[in-house]
């Protein structure tokens, strides 16, 4: 059994790790109620211009369809795994990087796959293997749409000069604070719409449908991949509050039964103790 000083210690460290545990936990708390603001506030709307994007798509001949959707035999292949830029939020990043690496050996086995990383714990598990072509961390430090706009822009470009057939974007979507599932949506090109064509005979297009597609498409990718980000921001205060309760309430189970140890050591000390004061004085009266 460990002596007492040494259990002391160890109470000591577990102690000041339950504070530090704990005051992450109430940080996360707070930054997550904004971020769940956020995303709960553009996700409607964000789906309805998807959803008005492919409906228009749909009605169109192939010959005047976007050069966004242009589907070419998929050669090379653009993966974008949005993940956080630190850790200690449980397995956030980790779904992440291992459903990014299933695309790359599995879904894409025997294609050119890069990457372009959002999220510097990305960055750190594809750089090793030389896949990344770019990365887009620092957009953490001032999430704006503006920002995200950027690398929307970036990513349709390199789309439209043919250097890619296939762009996919894979992020955590926020459900609640316990609970994100990984996604993984094709950017470009642009995914037709399923099912029946929608009904567009009741309304009268000014521009022609053309012409509104055109101004959409850029907007509708934006719109989507700061979706993805902010979906993917909102997970990871879930996923780090959750993960700072578990290890708050772990250290404080802990310190218990290193308490109870400790208690139980310095008891049995002082029994110790007596019995050799017993001892001496009886073998000085003997």
């Amino acid at each position: 059994m460990a002596n007492l000083k040494e259990i002391r210690n160890r109470i000591t460290s577990v102690s000041s790790t339950m504070q530090i545990t704990s005051a992450m936990k109430m940080v996360s708390a707070a930054k997550l109620k904004k971020a769940q603001d956020a995303i709960t506030a553009m996700r409607p709307y964000a789906d309805k211009l998807t959803e008005l994007l492919q409906s228009l798509s749909a009605t169109l001949d192939e010959d005047s369809g976007s050069k966004f959707s242009t589907q070419r035999e998929i050669k090379n292949v653009l993966i974008v795994p949005i993940t956080s830029n630190r850790g200690l939020c449980g397995a956030f990043n980790s779904n992440i990087i291992k459903q990014t690496q299933h695309l790359i050996s599995d879904v894409y086995a025997g294609k050119n796959v890069s990457i372009v990383a959002i999220g510097k714990k990305a960055n750190d598990a594809f750089s090793k293997k030389k896949l990344v072509i770019a990365n887009k961390s620092s957009v953490f430090d001032d999430l704006t749409f503006e920002n995200v706009a950027e690398i929307a822009e970036m990513l349709m470009a390199k789309f439209v000069a043919g250097e890619f057939d296939k762009i996919e974007i894979v992020y955590n979507k926020f459900k609640n604070a316990a609970t994100q599932e990984v996604m993984t949506e094709q950017f470009l090109p642009i995914v037709p719409v399923e099912g029946s064509v929608a009904n567009t005979s009741d309304y009268i297009f000014e521009p022609t449908k053309v012409e509104i597609i055109e101004q959409l498409i850029p907007k509708s990718l934006k719109t989507q991949l700061y979706k993805g980000i902010r979906d993917s921001f909102a997970s990871e205060h879930g996923a780090r509050m959750t993960a700072m309760h578990k290890a708050t309430d772990n250290a404080t189970e802990l310190r218990d039964q290193l308490k109870l140890t400790y208690n139980k050591a310095r008891q049995a000390a002082i029994t110790n103790e007596i019995l050799e004061i017993v001892g001496g004085a009886e073998a000085l009266n003997n």
